[in-house]
Order: structure tokens, then C-alpha cells, then sequence
């Protein structure tokens, strides 16, 4: 057995049987016991393993339960931006509507005067003040799609409507501007644009509105230009002058002058130069639609168009330190506080959101002092022209067609603004040719023999002869006619029969003096002002040709009666609303177009009146009552003509005995907000009209429910 002794040696007893004999072995070390570092790096190990596992669990737990910290403050903040979003379309909601509400009697009232017998100067106090009035509505709706288009709540029509007739109108917002000013306005649209269209005709409006309304603020004399083109023929355009460019061999582009424009007028951009006018002509249909749309097919015009619209001015231009912030929401190239040109800088931020929900994009060229070129693409589907059920948006853009097949000559030197003219003369059928040259017009208009004929069609015989006041120079289209034999002229088919040939006097702006020397020159007394729209144009034709003795034929483009009026004449209609001064509104534009109203003041009083039987043709019903809202009188209104239609079909709907119990209720609300209106329908409502509301909006909402009984 072993032990140890107390000096570090081992003893050992060793016993080998005899008593007399005891053997004693000692054992030792010479050196001290090594340290066991097995021993010591396996714990160690083992404890840096414990402190690991136990750091990551520690560091696992302490995730965790910063990861549901910051779920909880994010649901939190999920909520407050919620409550923020709600809170703040309901103060949208409620400041559009305060200030809806008194606008609405504003303009109403001022719209009631100007339809009485007021003098010259009376007449201009009113109309300044009802267009200041619609100058604050439009900031108010400029501020509310702002802040759809924050939330992502602003979404698209999708009707058929005519590009042309949107574009006349806008030509019409701005004509008494720049013929004051003497700028020259136009519209060009490709014959390749098709005549009808598929989309949301409001929007698309409101953004050819705000760039023109930019381009007359900022521009003082030259031109302001809007061109529709497909988007195609921009593309094949662009690559044409690319390669001109490289190659600079061919004639059209060595003789190619920037001046050459609208006004002649130099431009921030080229492509609206009369030499990009005569390269697009040539194009063709195979070198258009060349292009593969990417899976082998090739892109044709088919069911979905791409529109390429330029709006050019001659203005200022955009300062280039200016120009990355254009499309920023509020500002403006001039910030201060005493800056020349009003406006809220939101017009071109919207119009962005705009275009980008169209699936296009904006861009621009602009230059100090020569002049901005805003250009967009949109997308839209193609419609039907002529179809059955083409709605009210179409009915404005019927054109006369007594104009069709007589023949036209128009005289101006500059290329561009002639083809304008043309471009509007044409859409009434009328054949057209133009000469720029006054010395060939001179020529061919007094029956001299060598001028240039070719490709000119009224050689046969013209019925009229339109002249650019300035066609050669300022004034000098004054002073042709004076120049002319008329009688030795062939006259066309129209004219066989009348006296001289009518010469019509086109100009942007005139004053009495160049009015009494047209006059002694043998123009017709009729001059046609720009900016030319179908409208105006169809109206000066008719005065100068002398078609007003021929009332017979031309009733029907030339009636006055408004559409509205043909609608509600003989309707009996119950306004609902509980200001009186709304009522009042409401009541005297409805009995304007023909229709006989009652008003009540509330919500529980229009439930008794809707009882059947009664003879409502329609209701106009106001949203934020006291007592009982437009929402719950409706939905009470509809529950008892649904009660009243199961006793009388005992439970078997038809079509018929709904159109007899249901009548056509109107939300009338200065709430302009989204949710409103789907709150609308969902009542029951039938429509909606914001205050306050105008003759066009009238029309929409009540046209398909009286035109259908007309019909039926």
C-alpha cells in the first residue's frame, strides 16, 4: 500500500511472509508534480462555452424584446399617422367646406346679376369679381389634389372624350390674355391623333391648363404653341435630326432657321421649327410603327395611343439655378417676397403626379430669356368616333358640316402659323391651300399666267381667301386686298352664285385704326381674332360668307338654346339644404334652364315631401344638415320606395316599376373629398355635384337620367 510521508516521499511496506524480515520501499519525485493543463484547458474551454451560449442567449432574449418594443412603437406610430391622415382629410374636408359654402353664394349671386340688365361697367365689376372668386376655387382645388396625392387617394376617369374640343377650351380660358398682351396662342394636333379617346378628360385638361397658365404669365410678346403629336412620330423625329446632325449634309437642316417658328420668334426647342414640321409629313406608316414593342410583334395603333403634347413659349425662361426645383410642391423660381409673377408653385407638381398616374413623364427645355418648352407623354385607349352612347363629353364636339367640300386659300409668310390655320379650317372639310409667297398670291389671285401651280388645288375655283395681318410683315396683310382684281379670279362652287370673292382678316390683335383700313380695303367685315378654335371659327365663317340669310340650313349648328335648358325644361325639382342662401343659389340656376323648383330646408321635411306619390323628377340633396344629414334622408327616402315597389310588384322587380319608384337624388356639397362621394353612393345616392356647381356639371349629373326617359 502506498503513502506519503511527511518529507514528499512515497512508502511502501512490502511483506513477504517472514515475521523476521520487514522491507520499507521509498519512492520520490527529484522534481515538483507538473500542473495538470489538460485538466485546466478543458475547463477553461468549458467556462468560455458557458459564458458564450449564456451572451447569446442574453443577447437573443434582449433582441427579442427590442424587437417587440419596436413593433409596439411602430403599431403606435401606425396609428398616429392613421389618425393624422384621417384627421387631416377631415380638415381638408371641413376647410373646403366652410369655404365652398360662401363661395357658393358668391359666385352664385354675381352669376344672377350678370344674367340681368347690367351697363358696360357694371358688367366688368362682376365679371372681375366672379373670375376672382374661381381664381380662389381653383387654389382651394389646387391645395385638395395636393393632398390626394400625398395620401394616394386621387384616381383617374376613364371616359371618351375628344383631345381637339379639350384643347379648344383651354385655347378659350386664355384668349382675352394674350390677345391684350398680342401674343399668339395656337393648337396643332397630328391628323394621326385619334379623334376620339379614352380617359380622364378633367385631369388632361388641367394639365394642358397649368402649363399654358404658366407660359401666359411669363411671356410678353412671341408666341405660346401646343402641338399633339404620337409619341412615335416625336421618337422617329428625334432620330431623324440626331442623324442630320452627325452627317449635316442635307438641305432641310443646312437652311434649317431657329427663327422659323409660330411667331418667328426664337424658341427653347427645335422640334416645333417649320423644318421638324415638314420632316414629320414625310414620315411614314411603316418608318412610324417600325418599332417592336419587344416580343416580335410589331407596334401598331391599335387599342392603347401615345400622346406626346409640347406646350413652347417665348417668356423668360427658367433661370438655370431654378430649374432642378420646378417640379417641387410650393416653389418658385422667384421667391421673394416681392416677386413679379403671382402663383402658388403647385400647378406643375400636380401636373407631374398627373401624367405619371396617365403612365407618361414631364420633362422641359428651357432658356434664359428665349423661352420654355414643357413637354409629356400620356397614355390613353382608343375610342369609337360616332359611336351610340357616346355621352355627353362628345356632344360639344359635333362640328358644322355646311362648310364641307368648299374650298380655301391662306395667305402668310410664315409656314408654321399658316399650317395652323389650315389645320383648323380643315377639321370643318373645307379643301385648303396655302402660299406663303405674296408676289405668287398677287400672281395667281389676278389671273397671271407662270405662277407656280403645282400641288395647288384652288386654281379649279376658291370661296373664300383668309390673311394673316402681319403675313409679310406687321400690317402688311392689311394693304393685300387693295392689290387684288377680284373679279378676274374663278370662283368655286359655293361663291358661283354670289358676288366678290370673300377675303376674311386673321389676326391676334387689332386696334380701330387697322379696323376701319381693313375695312376700306375690301376685307369682309367679320375678322376672325385669335386664338382660332372650331367654335369661333364656325361662327366668323358663317357671319363672313353670308350664311346668315340661310338660317334654314345652318339652325342647328348655329342654335343657341343651351343643352341644360333642353333637359330641365317643365322638371320639377326639390332642392334640399339648409342655408338659405344656398338655396337661393341653387333655386335660381336650376329655374334658369326651364325647371320648376321647390326648396325645403331639411332633411326630415324632404322625406315627407319624396312620399309617394309625388311629382319629383329629381333631388338636389345638401350633405351636412342639422337634424338628419343627406346621408341618413336618403337612405330613408330609398327604403320606402323599396317598400313601396314590394307592395306594388308583390316581390317580383322589374326594370319598369324600379324607374317609376326611384327618383334621381343628387349629393349638393361644397365636400369635394373622395370618401364623400363613395359615401354618397353608398347612401344611395345617385350622383354628385360640388359647390359650387356651373352649367357644365349640371349637364353631367342630370343628363343620363332625363335623356333616358326622353328616349324611352
Amino acid at each position: 500500500m502506498y503513502g506519503t510521508g511527511s518529507n514528499g516521499y512515497h512508502i511502501s511496506e512490502l511483506d513477504f511472509g517472514d515475521p523476521d524480515r520487514k522491507h520499507e520501499l521509498h519512492c520520490g519525485f527529484s522534481d515538483d508534480p507538473k500542473l495538470p493543463y489538460t485538466a485546466i484547458r478543458t475547463s477553461f474551454g468549458i467556462f468560455v462555452i458557458i459564458i458564450l451560449v449564456g451572451h447569446i442567449l442574453f443577447a437573443a432574449i434582449s433582441r427579442i424584446k427590442k424587437v417587440e418594443e419596436d413593433c409596439r412603437e411602430m403599431e403606435e406610430l401606425k396609428g398616429r399617422a392613421e389618425a393624422a391622415d384621417v384627421a387631416k382629410s377631415q380638415f381638408l374636408a371641413t376647410v373646403s367646406h366652410e369655404i365652398r359654402t360662401p363661395m357658393n353664394g358668391v359666385l352664385g349671386m354675381l352669376q344672377m346679376l350678370m344674367d340681368t340688365d347690367l351697363d358696360a361697367t357694371q358688367k366688368d365689376y362682376a365679371q372681375t369679381a366672379q373670375a376672382s372668386g374661381k381664381a380662389l376655387i381653383t387654389l382651394i382645388n389646387e391645395v385638395l389634389d395636393q393632398a390626394k396625392i400625398e395620401s394616394g387617394r386621387l384616381e383617374l376617369e376613364t371616359v371618351p372624350f375628344h383631345i381637339r374640343t379639350v384643347l379648344d377650351s383651354v385655347l378659350s380660358l386664355f384668349s382675352a390674355k394674350t390677345q391684350a398682351k398680342g401674343i399668339e396662342l395656337a393648337v396643332f394636333v397630328s391628323e394621326r391623333i385619334p379623334e376620339v379617346v379614352i380617359g380622364d378628360p378633367g385631369r388632361f385638361q388641367q394639365i394642358i391648363t397649368n402649363l399654358v397658365s404658366n407660359s401666359v404669365k411669363f411671356t410678353e410678346n412671341g408666341h405660346i404653341f401646343v402641338c399633339v403629336h404620337l409619341a412615335q412620330e416625336i421618337d422617329v423625329l428625334t432620330h431623324r435630326l440626331s442623324a442630320y446632325k452627325k452627317i449635316g449634309e442635307d438641305p432641310a437642316i443646312n437652311n434649317y432657321n431657329l427663327s422659323n417658328t409660330l411667331s418667328g420668334s426664337e424658341a427653347a426647342d427645335t422640334r416645333n421649327n417649320w423644318e421638324s414640321f415638314k420632316i414629320l409629313h414625310d414620315i411614314g406608316s411603316d418608318e412610324l410603327f417600325s418599332e417592336s414593342d419587344g416580343k416580335g410583334r410589331t407596334a401598331r395603333l391599335t387599342d392603347v395611343v401615345k400622346l406626346a403634347v409640347s406646350v413652347e413659349d417665348t417668356g423668360i425662361g427658367i433661370p438655370l439655378p431654378a430649374q432642378h426645383r420646378v417640379f417641387t410642391p410650393f416653389m418658385q423660381a422667384d421667391s421673394s417676397t416681392s416677386r413679379t409673377y403671382g402663383g402658388t408653385g403647385i400647378g406643375l407638381s400636380i401636373s407631374r403626379c398627373l401624367i405619371e398616374l396617365m403612365g407618361g413623364e414631364i420633362r422641359f427645355i428651357s432658356r434664359p430669356g428665349i423661352g420654355s418648352t414643357f413637354s409629356f407623354t400620356a397614355l390613353f385607349k382608343v375610342g369609337q368616333a360616332g359611336a351610340d352612347g357616346d355621352g355627353d363629353l362628345l356632344r360639344g364636339a359635333r362640328l358644322p358640316t355646311h362648310f364641307k367640300g368648299m374650298k380655301a386659300l391662306v395667305l402668310d409668310g410664315n409656314p408654321v402659323r399658316s399650317l395652323v390655320t389650315k389645320y383648323h379650317l380643315q377639321r370643318f372639310g373645307i379643301e385648303v391651300d396655302s402660299i406663303t409667297s405674296s408676289k405668287v398670291a398677287l400672281s395667281m389671285l389676278n389671273g397671271m399666267d407662270g405662277f407656280p401651280t403645282e400641288g395647288c388645288s384652288v386654281k379649279d375655283g376658291i370661296d373664300m381667301v383668309l390673311i394673316e395681318k402681319d403675313a409679310w410683315g406687321p400690317g402688311t396683310g392689311i394693304l393685300f386686298p387693295s392689290q387684288v382684281r377680284v373679279g378676274l379670279f374663278p370662283r368655286g362652287p359655293f361663291l358661283q352664285s354670289k358676288g366678290l370673292l370673300k377675303m376674311i382678316l386673321l389676326a391676334t390683335s387689332l386696334t380701330a385704326e387697322e379696323t376701319q383700313k381693313a375695312k376700306a380695303a375690301g376685307f369682309a367685315e367679320t375678322v376672325i381674332l385669335k386664338p382660332l378654335r372650331a367654335s369661333m371659327l364656325a361662327v366668323c365663317l358663317q357671319l363672313a360668307l353670308g350664311f346668315c340669310n340661310r338660317r334654314e340650313h345652318l339652325r342647328e349648328p348655329l342654335k343657341t338654346s343651351s343643352p341644360l335648358s333642353n333637359v330641365l325644361s317643365g322638371k320639377s325639382i326639390l332642392v334640399v339644404d339648409d342655408n338659405i342662401v344656398n338655396r337661393r343659389v341653387a333655386a335660381g340656376a336650376l329655374k334658369k334652364y326651364g325647371a320648376n323648383v321647390i326648396c325645403t330646408d331639411s332633411g326630415k321635411s324632404a322625406i315627407s315631401m319624396l312620399r309617394q306619390p309625388h311629382n319629383f323628377n329629381a333631388c338636389f340633396m345638401d350633405v351636412q344638415m342639422p337634424e338628419m344629414d343627406g346621408f341618413e334622408a336618403t337612405r330613408q327616402i330609398r327604403a320606402a320606395e323599396l317598400a313601396n315597389m314590394d307592395c306594388t310588384s308583390n316581390g317580383g322587380e322589374t326594370l319598369a316599376t324600379k324607374n317609376r319608384w326611384h327618383v334621381p337624388i343628387l349629393a349638393m356639397t361644397a365636400d369635394v373629398i373622395q370618401a364623400t362621394h363613395e359615401e354618397c353612393l353608398r347612401c344611395g345616392m345617385d350622383g354628385y355635384v360640388s359647390k359650387p356647381f356651373e352649367e357644365e356639371q349640371l349637364y353631367k349629373a342630370l343628363a343620363p337620367f332625363f335623356e333616358e326617359s326622353l328616349v324611352r
